[in-house]
């Protein structure tokens, strides 16, 4: 099928930018001019004027629960979600029953996301065996098997000889790690951000200190084995400064942070309760704002989601009992096009935390340039809209985003040059 898309503004950071049309054939780009095709002929014709033209979006970090946990979202209904939000492409994190630490589960979740037939999924490969933080897993097996990064995500390697070992086997396989930077002992029994809200609550609080120590082990763990190191979820302003200061000494490393960091804070958990407990929690008003200058000045690559599914009936208890995550697929794009708004980051910057930065730290290649799988988003900067979580893709509902105002939304997803999105 040739797919033409006319008159959109190709924005592809580091590579072009300009009007221009883009001519898909074989799930491949066949050609771009910014002069216009006015004499190609193809089967759909999709008119783009005024909507931005970028490299498929990628999320770094998602928690399909397949297998293990369907209730909350299988491999398919995750790709339907991802591309509704305007993802091309995704990557798993391992924490399912079983983990993956093995290549028969990785096998497994890769058979899954092909007879979907949506988005490319690309598993994590678990750091230790169960995600128990005892033994490695073989990760030349697990690279074999197709996993393109390696974590223990939902629970951090305690042990820092393991860690070192892992991270100096990861680089010898090829292989970055994604850490869950956390001190479970400075967590104790806390279960939100320590702070006025917690304890107008009554509710045990977890310190900036549980996450930025570990932050500092990794780096410093980074800086002696040379291998390449992505922070996951950062929320404090003490990890900013951290990471911040590695970047200028040269040491490999690199971070990612999701919406709600940037846009909520503890507060949120007086509004919307269990939708707003996730790991590491909500944080002060200063960390939201460490977060968002941390976006500024590219101490922060990317932004993801940590898209993390759970039925209603597993939130709805005392805040203490509810399980950490909320769900941020269909809501990250519109949700982070706030950033733009408020001048924190321009249209290309925010592409590049949502497409470019996170291709390269994978080692992929989603540039708009001839010869390239057709992973393309199209979004409409001007489409007003309310979240609907009813309306989601997703199997489950919980967001604290339910029912907001917002202006911009991907409204075409084509994934390796088919259309697995439309709201045109």
């Amino acid at each position: 099928m040739r797919i033409l898309i006319r008159g959109g503004w190709l924005l592809d950071p580091g590579h072009s930018e300009g009007v221009a049309d883009i001519l898909v054939e074989g799930g491949r780009i066949a050609d771009i001019r910014a002069g216009g095709m006015a004499d190609v002929r193809a089967d759909r014709v999709i008119h783009a004027a005024g909507k931005i033209v970028t490299p498929g979006l990628i999320d770094m970090h998602v928690h399909f629960r397949e297998p293990g946990q369907e209730h909350k979202e299988t491999i398919e209904s995750g790709c339907l979600a991802a591309a509704a939000g305007g993802f091309t492409a995704v990557c798993t994190m391992p924490n399912t029953q079983p983990a993956n630490d093995s290549p028969q589960v990785t096998a497994s979740v890769l058979e899954k996301a092909g007879a979907a037939g949506t988005v490319s999924v690309w598993p994590v490969g678990a750091i230790s065996r169960a995600l128990k933080g005892e033994r490695l897993c073989d990760y030349g097996e697990l690279r074999a098997a197709g996993v393109i990064a390696l974590s223990d995500d939902g629970m951090p390697v305690m042990n820092s000889l393991l860690m070192r070992r892992a991270m100096a086997a990861a680089k010898a396989a090829g292989l970055p790690v994604i850490s869950h930077s956390e001190d479970l002992d400075l967590v104790a029994d806390g279960v939100m951000n320590e702070g006025e809200t917690a304890s107008g609550m009554g509710l045990p609080g977890i310190p900036n200190a549980a996450e930025s120590i570990a932050v500092m082990r990794e780096i410093a763990l980074c800086e002696l084995t040379g291998a390449p190191l992505h922070i996951a979820h950062v929320s404090t302003a003490e990890s900013v400064r951290a990471i911040r200061a590695a970047k200028g000494l040269g040491i490999p490393v690199t971070a990612e942070t999701a919406p709600h960091y940037f846009t909520l804070t503890d507060a949120a958990v007086l509004k919307y309760g269990t939708n707003a407990k996730m790991n590491p929690p909500l944080r002060s008003e200063a960390d939201r704002q460490a977060i968002r200058q941390g976006l500024a000045d590219g101490t922060i690559d990317v932004i993801a989601t940590d898209h993390a599914p759970h039925a209603v009936h597993e939130k709805n208890v005392r805040f203490e009992k509810a399980p950490n995550g909320i769900i941020g697929l269909e809501t990250s794009l519109p949700i982070s096009l706030r950033l733009v708004e408020d001048g924190v980051l321009t249209m290309a910057q925010l592409i590049e935390k949502m497409a470019v930065n996170p291709a390269r730290i994978l080692g992929l290649d989603n540039r708009l340039k001839t010869g390239n799988a057709a992973d393309i988003t199209i979004i409409d900067p001007g489409k007003a809209h309310t979240i609907r979580a009813e309306h989601f893709r997703s199997l489950s509902r919980n967001t604290p985003f339910d029912g907001w105002n917002v202006t911009g939304k991907a409204v075409l997803t084509l994934a390796a040059g088919k259309i697995v999105f439309e709201d045109l």
